[in-house]
């Protein structure tokens, strides 16, 4: 017989302790050790549930492995293909995650009839919506096909018998945190219901090598909620941005296995479902006032695609002993430290100066080649004076004022020509080794001095 062995585990990172503690001693996050109870079935006797194990392996050297490029199967979303590195790989286990309400189950469900009507069958795996209520979604997003089955089911157990029934190419669980292990009695979306069910679903990918996508809640911070072993189990993680109350959704590799990371995929919500945005920097720029005070542009790379976005600063006098320092889609830290150099080498007094800086159209930018744009933008404001409108701006500010160089320049640089800029600002060191696209002149620079120079000839 089975014997009870009650446990206490954190909510927030699955440490484990035999009593309950106010504080989690490995992540410090307070009131999140939950009671569970385990099963411990004795030696000697099988679970249920296990299936019979598989003969054991042998090692084998490395070189006499033979290896293949991994199969894919393309979907109809291009922006999507290229998020996942070039299509969905069999036998795949893929994490998406993201707000209430921002287009997951709306994805996946048009993947899913594209993926059917293609001729693959597909296994929609519902633990929130009843099979009606998932039926009429799909009669509004016009995604119907005979091959694409919908099963509203939570148990575990059940599930692995209905994909054996079924045998699809294609499963949706939506979502991870609704499945319950039938053996495991803590509640769902608990950390050990999530990580078991996950394990299972990991086994039933591998062996009968069948893509699933896997639909995870977040928590309020943003993060997948559950145990953080999750995502160290699936193969790609996929991010959904963006505000419910905006149109366009951002789809975000954070981790990719057969594909390059930090990919992104642009979508409009609209009554229909999502549709691709197959020219994110057009979209980013429409909308953008010519000859306005502290707004510039520049060529960020996401993942292999430059995007061009605009970056909007405005400064103005404080009335607190503090002055502000607020960022929208940029880190505030950076912010500080490009407003500290322009204190200190260029002699501008910004410590009496309320600074707000935003990255237009709701995009998150991290990388540092938007340092001498978004320096640019907080100079434009501080004076008054609007840039040159046919400016795209690229480069690294170190903390001696040095313009440094930045990796992809010439795909940065030819997709600012592609969209009508005349003028590329660039650092110095990247000039040489390529040829400039034609109708635009690449200006080279070596500090912060000669950039603003250029850029605020007057």
């Amino acid at each position: 017989m089975a014997k009870k062995k009650t446990k206490f585990v954190c909510q927030s990172c699955g440490y484990e302790s035999a009593k309950w503690m106010g504080k989690c001693p490995s992540c410090g996050v307070w009131n999140q050790m939950t009671e569970e109870v385990e099963m411990v079935v004795p030696k000697g006797t099988r679970s249920t549930f296990q299936h019979t194990a598989a003969a054991p392996q042998k090692a084998t050297p490395i070189n006499s492995i033979e290896t293949q490029d991994e199969p894919r199967v393309e979907t109809e979303l291009s922006e999507l293909n290229r998020v996942l590195g070039g299509g969905i790989v069999p036998g795949s286990l893929v994490l998406i995650g993201g707000d209430p309400g921002i287009g997951k189950s709306t994805l996946l469900l048009q993947v899913s009839a594209m993926l059917a009507t293609s001729g693959s069958k597909v296994l929609y795996i519902s633990g929130e919506e009843s099979v009606r209520q998932t039926k009429l979604r799909a009669e509004r997003l016009d995604a119907s096909s005979s091959n694409l089955y919908i099963y509203a089911e939570t148990n575990l157990e059940l599930i692995n018998h209905t994909i054996d029934e079924v045998n699809p190419d294609f499963v949706i669980v939506d979502s991870i945190q609704t499945v319950h292990h039938p053996e495991v009695t803590s509640a769902p979306g608990s950390v050990t219901q999530v990580r078991e069910s996950a394990a299972e679903l990991m086994r039933i990918a591998k062996t009968k090598n069948i893509a699933i996508f896997l639909v995870g809640h977040v928590t309020k911070e943003g993060q997948i909620a559950g145990p953080r072993i999750l995502e160290h189990m699936v193969d790609t993680v996929l991010y959904f941005e963006g505000e419910r109350h905006h149109t366009y959704r951002i789809l975000r590799s954070v981790k990719n296995r057969f594909g390059s990371t930090n990919e992104i995929a642009i979508f409009e919500m609209l009554q229909s479902g999502l549709k691709e945005v197959l020219n994110p920097s057009e979209l980013f720029l429409q909308e953008r006032s010519s000859g306005a005070a502290g707004s510039t542009v520049v060529a960020s790379m996401e993942g292999t695609r430059p995007i061009l976005v605009e970056i909007q600063a405005l400064v103005t006098p404080s009335s607190f002993n503090y002055p502000k320092r607020m960022a929208t889609g940029l880190d505030q830290n950076r912010v500080s430290l490009l407003m500290a150099v322009l204190e200190k080498r260029m002699g501008m007094l910004l410590q009496a100066q309320d600074a707000y800086i935003k990255v237009a159209g709701g995009v998150k930018l991290d990388e540092p080649a938007i340092d001498l744009a978004v320096l640019a933008s907080i100079v434009s404001s501080y004076r008054d004076i609007a840039p040159n409108g046919f400016d795209c701006i690229i480069g690294e500010v170190g903390l001696t004022g040095e313009v440094r160089r930045v990796s992809r320049i010439e795909q940065r640089v030819q997709e600012a020509a592609k969209l009508g800029f005349k003028r590329a600002i660039v650092p110095k060191s990247n000039i040489g080794g390529w040829d400039f696209p034609e109708g635009i002149r690449v200006v080279g620079v070596e500090t912060v001095n000669d950039a603003l120079k250029e850029i605020f000839p007057q």
